[in-house]
This record gives C-alpha cells, structure tokens and sequence, in this order.
C-alpha cells in the first residue's frame, strides 16, 4: 500500500512537472507585435513570413524570429569623411541621413550589415559629388548636394528594403587657410554692413533734420504771410469805416440841406487836414481862397478884441 501511494505521488509530481513544462514552452512562444515593428520569421531555416501588429503562436523547435524590425524612420550620423574637390582642395564633410524600412524580408536578407554598407555607399557618393564641384561650388550649393546624394542613395538602397527620405550635409570643414581666409573674408563683409548701415542712418538723420528746417521755414513763412493779411484787411477794415464815416457826415449834411457857405467851410476843413500832410505844393480853389480870407479877417477882429478886454 505504501509502495502504491509513493508511485501514485511520484506519478503526480511528473505530471505537475510536465504540465509546468509545457506551459512555459506556450508561453514562450506567444509573440505580441508592437506599433511600427515587424518580426521576419523563418520555418526549419528558410524565410516563412513577416508578422505584423498583434499576437502570434510561434511553432517551438521548427520556427524562430530571425529579425526584429523597427518600421519608424531612423537617423544615422556618420562621421566626417575626407573628400577632394575639382580644384584639388581636402575637405572633410559628415553626413547625416533620414532612412525609413519598407521591406523587412529585403532588410534581413538584401545585404549582411546594412548600417555599415550605406556609410560606405554615402562616402562613395559624396566623394563622386564633391569631385566634380569646385571649393565655392561645394561651399554654396549645399542643398544641390543633398539633393542628388538622397536621389542616387534611394535608389542603391532600394534592394535592401531601405527608403532614403533625406540626406543632409551637416558640416563642411575646408582646409585651416581657406578657413581663416573665408573668417577674414566675412569679417571684412560685416564691418561693410555696418559701415552702409550707419551711413543710411547719417543720411536718414540729415533728411529728417533737413526736413524740420523745411516745414519750420514753411510755417514762419505761413505766420508772417498771415500777419500781412491781416494787418492789410485791418487796414482796409479803418478805411472802410472813414470811408463810412465820411459818407455818413455827407449824407446828414445833404439831409439837412446846407448852404454854399457851410460847404465851403467843410471844404476849408479838408484842406486844413490835407495842408498837414507832407506834401508841399498846394492847389486852392478861387471860392475857397475867399472864404480863407474872411476866415482870417474873422480870425483877426476876435483877437482884437480879446486884446482890448
């Protein structure tokens, strides 16, 4: 009896082991896909397929994972590469490259390192660029370079399941006498710069000074101008007004019916004014000239007569 339930326990605990066993076995090979990643899997060595996003059952001891692939677009830094121009001038360039994976089977079986084989193609194919460009042409058409490297790169790395999206000239670095003469060269430029840039300021400052003078002489020439016309229309405004004057003292004697000698006594009056003017030769008329004179025997007879009192 005793024998039975040591066989029975025995029996029970490699049961136990077994179902142990064979669970880790499952669940080792569950495979979940994540976001932007693919798994190229192989059955019995050869490629069997490419598993996308979700849960897999991998085979045990038939089918592995070969390779995992990360779908997002990648960055790669290479280091500066030493390239000669056409007119035979060292430089050394780095690039930077923007590359993305469209084929994860092309990826795993095009080429054996392929980190390694687009450095060297991106060396190759600067070093092809650069030598049919002059130093100031590499210098100045950087984006012209880009251009034609992302082009010829697209398509060498095409069979590898790779896509160059874009390729950038991150440093160009010429020879230490180019590079002092190109500092030299853009200092010179800056000071010029500058030196335009104050000389349009001197030359705003003037035009802005020259033009204060200008409506300064304008409004003075206004203000006097202005004063003229209106000391000529207050001058006009009093003559005016004698004018008036003169006609209204006319129109009351005329109302009041005078006589030839009130006439000729006002007449004699005008010409007391007009005798203390400046001018010096005076024109008399023979009425008024014998009404002066009874004015001055009148004159006279009263003085007399203040006398004798």
């Amino acid at each position: 009896m005793e024998n039975f339930i040591q066989n029975l326990n025995a029996g029970t605990i490699a049961l136990a082991v077994l179902i142990v066993l064979l669970l880790i076995l499952i669940v080792s090979n569950i495979h979940v896909v994540q976001q932007s990643k693919a798994y190229v899997v192989e059955r019995l060595g050869a490629f069997h397929a490419v598993w996308g996003v979700g849960l897999h059952l991998k085979l045990p001891f038939i089918e592995r994972v070969v390779k995992k692939v990360s779908l997002k677009e990648q960055v790669a830094d290479f280091d500066p590469q030493p390239v000669i121009t056409k007119d035979n001038v060292t430089m050394q360039i780095d690039t930077v490259i923007y590359f993305q994976i469209t084929d994860p089977k092309l990826y795993t079986y095009g080429v054996e390192y392929p980190m390694s084989a687009i450095e060297n193609l991106t060396a190759t194919t600067l070093r092809n660029i650069i030598g049919d460009l002059e130093l100031d042409q590499s210098l100045t058409s950087r984006d012209t370079i880009n251009a034609k490297m992302r082009s010829i790169l697209d398509e060498a790395t095409d069979p590898w399941g790779i896509k160059v999206n874009r390729v950038e000239l991150k440093n160009i670095l010429p020879p230490r006498e180019i590079q002092n003469a190109m500092e030299k060269q853009m200092k010179a430029e800056r000071e010029r710069r500058e030196s335009i840039l104050q000389a349009e300021g001197q030359k705003a400052s003037q035009i802005l000074v020259a033009e204060g003078e200008k409506q300064s002489a304008i409004l003075k020439a206004d203000a006097q101008k202005q004063a003229r016309i209106m000391q000529a229309e207050g001058e006009a405004t009093a003559i005016l007004k004698v004018q008036q004057a003169m006609a209204d003292s006319l129109k009351l004697l005329n109302e009041a019916a005078p006589n030839d000698q009130v006439i000729k006594l006002k007449a004699l009056e005008a010409l007391e004014k007009v005798a203390d003017g400046k001018a010096t030769k005076l024109i008399i008329p023979s009425e008024i000239q014998g009404l002066a004179g009874l004015a001055a025997s009148a004159k006279a007879v009263l003085s007399d007569d203040n006398v004798k009192q």
